[in-house]
C-alpha cells in the first residue's frame, strides 16, 4: 500500500482538499514567523456553544491533514476577541442588571455574573478553554485584550493608521447612512468610562500615532491608537489580525462571506496576503433558525456529551460542513451509529482510510471496533425493557456477546449510559403503544408459531427471515406497513430496529412473550 503522504495527496476528503490549498499558498516555504498558522475567532459576549466547536473542530481536521502534506510546523490560535465592548445582556446569564451597569465596556472589565471569574470575558474564555480541552485539541489560546494592551499590536495598529482613509473607504460603502456618518475603524477607549466608544474621529496623526475623537460629551480628546487606548472595529480588527499574525488558514460561517471580502481588501491595503478561507453552513436549531450564542437557543456540547459520545459530536461536525444542518437532541442517535459504521469500515479500506470520518476525527489513530452492536438497538433494548439500569442491559448484551463486558469494551458501557439516559429523557416520555387490529392479531400469532419452531438461540438472521416471510403471506404490499406494526405494537413508536437482530439480542423468548402479551391485550408499558 502507498505511504500516507502518497495517500494524502490524493485524497478527497474535505480537510485535504483545503490543506492542498495552505500547501500551495507556502510553496513547501516555512514562513518567517516559523510555522503555518491556522486561526479561529471566538466572540466571547455569550457562553460558547457547539458552532464554535464546531469551527475549531474542523480546522483541527485540515491542519491534521496539512501535516500529512508538509513538514512545516503548525500552530492552531484560538483567538478570543474579549476587547470588544458589551453592546447587550446576553439572555442566558444570571445578574443581568449588573451586568447592563457595564454596557459598553470591554468584556474583561465587567464584572463576572457568574461570581467565579475577574471578569465576564474571563469566564467565557474559561468555559471555552474547558470544552476545548476536554477534546484534546491541540491549541494556542490568545487574547484580544492582552494582544492589544501589551502592545503586540502596536505595529499593526500604526499601520492601519497610515492607511486610515483607504481601510476607512472600504468599509463605508457597507454601512447605513447614519453610521457612516460617525464612522471610524478606530473605536477609542474612554479614559473616564472605560466604554469602547462608537464616536467621530475628527484628525488623525500618523506620525504621532495619535487620533482625536469627539467625546460623548462634545469634547475634544487625543488619544494613541497603541497601547489598548484603542481598538478597531471588528472587521478592521478581523484584518489587522491577518496582518499583524501572518495568518494562513481562517474559515467561517456562511453569514460573514460579505465581511471575509471586506477583510481581504483591507488586509492587502495593509500590505499582506489574506489567509486561505473556507465558507462553512450554519447550523439551525429544531425550528430551523439560526442558531445564537446570545440566545442559548442550541445545543451545549455539555448537552450532546450527556447523550452521545465526544466522537459522534466530531463526526457532525466532519459530515457535509457546507450544507445547513438542524443540531438538535434527535440528531444524536443518527451521529452515533453512523461513527460505529464507519469505524467498522476503517480497517478494510486500505487506500481509502484517508477518506474515512474516523481518521479526521481521530488523527489517523481510530480504535478497533467493539461489539457490533448500534446506538439505535440499544436504545431499543432500553425501551422493551423499560429500564434505567445498565446492569439490566449488559444481561442481555452479555448473553447476546459473551466476549463482552463492561471491563473489556469500555466504549459500549458507555454507550449503554448514554442509551438509558436519551431513552430516559426523550423515548420514554413519547412512547404509545397500541392494540393489534384483526388483521394484525392473525398475523402476529402465525409469526409467533413461526418464531417458536426455532431454535432459542437462533441468529438475527434466521428471525429476520421469519418475519419479512410473514408479512409477505399475509398480503402486506408494502412491507414497511407490516414493520412499522410491529414497531407500534411491540416497542410503542413508529419507527424501529431490525426486527430480527433486536429479537436476537432481546432473546427469541423474551421476544415471544412481548407478542403474547399484545395478543392478550396486556400493557406492555412495564415489559
Amino acid at each position: 500500500m502507498a505511504n500516507e503522504r502518497e495517500l494524502a495527496e490524493g485524497a478527497r476528503a474535505w480537510p485535504f482538499e483545503e490543506a492542498r490549498r495552505v500547501v500551495k499558498r507556502l510553496g513547501g516555504k516555512t514562513p518567517e514567523k516559523g510555522y503555518a498558522l491556522f486561526e479561529t475567532g471566538y466572540g466571547p459576549s455569550g457562553l460558547p456553544h457547539i458552532g464554535t466547536f464546531g469551527e475549531v473542530a474542523r480546522t483541527t481536521m485540515v491542519r491534521q491533514a496539512f501535516q500529512r502534506l508538509s513538514d512545516i510546523p503548525t500552530k492552531l490560535f484560538c483567538f478570543s476577541d474579549d476587547m470588544d465592548g458589551l453592546r447587550k445582556v446576553p439572555d442566558n446569564i444570571p445578574n443581568k442588571e449588573m451586568v447592563a451597569e457595564h454596557l459598553g465596556k470591554r468584556l474583561t472589565q465587567i464584572p463576572d455574573p457568574f461570581g467565579t471569574h475577574e471578569s465576564f470575558g474571563h469566564h467565557n474564555n474559561a468555559r471555552l478553554r474547558g470544552f476545548l480541552d476536554a477534546f484534546g485539541f491541540d491549541y494556542d489560546f490568545q487574547s484580544s485584550t492582552e494582544f492589544y494592551t501589551s502592545g503586540r499590536f502596536d505595529a499593526a495598529l500604526l499601520q492601519v493608521l497610515r492607511h486610515y482613509d483607504k481601510v476607512k473607504n472600504v468599509v463605508l460603502p457597507t454601512l447605513g447612512p447614519e453610521r457612516r456618518e460617525t464612522y471610524s475603524p478606530f473605536l477609542p477607549v474612554c479614559a473616564r468610562t472605560g466604554r469602547v466608544l462608537q464616536v467621530p474621529v475628527l484628525e488623525t496623526d500618523p506620525e504621532a500615532g495619535t487620533i482625536v475623537y469627539q467625546d460623548e460629551d462634545g469634547s475634544r480628546v487625543e488619544t494613541p491608537v497603541t497601547g489598548g487606548h484603542c481598538k478597531l472595529q471588528w472587521k478592521a480588527d478581523w484584518a489587522m489580525r491577518w496582518y499583524a499574525l501572518d495568518v494562513d488558514y481562517e474559515m467561517s460561517g456562511k453569514d460573514l462571506i460579505d465581511s471575509v471580502k471586506l477583510g481581504g481588501q483591507i488586509c492587502r491595503i495593509l500590505g499582506a496576503r489574506p489567509p486561505e478561507g473556507f465558507t462553512y453552513e450554519l447550523f439551525l436549531d429544531e425550528e430551523a433558525k439560526k442558531i445564537s450564542k446570545s440566545k442559548g437557543n442550541g445545543l451545549s456540547a455539555e448537552e450532546w456529551l450527556t447523550y452521545g459520545p465526544q466522537e459522534s459530536l466530531s463526526l457532525f461536525m466532519f459530515q457535509k460542513p457546507r450544507a445547513a444542518k438542524r443540531l438538535y437532541f434527535d440528531v444524536i442517535p443518527r451521529a452515533v451509529d453512523d461513527y460505529l459504521s464507519h469505524l467498522q469500515a476503517y480497517n478494510g479500506q486500505d487506500e481509502k482510510r484517508l477518506e474515512n470520518p474516523v481518521w479526521h476525527i481521530h488523527n489517523g489513530q481510530p480504535p478497533l471496533p467493539g461489539t457490533k452492536l448500534s446506538f439505535a438497538m440499544l436504545l431499543n433494548l432500553a425501551s422493551v425493557c423499560n429500564t434505567e439500569d445498565p446492569a439490566v442491559l449488559w444481561g442481555f448484551i452479555s448473553r447476546y456477546a459473551p466476549e463482552a463486558s463492561p471491563e473489556s469494551d469500555a466504549f459500549l458501557d458507555h454507550l449503554v449510559g448514554f442509551a438509558l439516559r436519551y431513552y430516559k429523557d426523550f423515548v420514554k416520555p413519547s412512547k404509545r403503544y397500541r392494540a393489534p387490529d384483526e388483521k394484525e392479531r392473525k398475523v402476529l400469532a402465525d409469526l409467533a408459531g413461526r418464531l417458536r419452531a426455532l431454535p432459542d438461540d437462533a441468529d438475527g438472521e434466521t428471525i429476520q427471515a421469519e418475519v419479512y416471510a410473514v408479512g409477505k403471506a399475509h398480503g402486506f404490499e408494502n412491507l414497511r406497513d407490516w414493520f412499522k406494526a410491529l414497531y407500534e405494537i411491540l416497542l410503542g413508536q413508529d419507527q424501529g430496529p431490525r426486527m430480527g437482530s433486536f429479537m436476537a439480542l432481546y432473546g427469541l423468548p423474551e421476544s415471544l412473550a412481548l407478542i403474547d402479551q399484545a395478543l392478550e391485550g396486556q400493557s406492555l408499558t412495564g415489559s
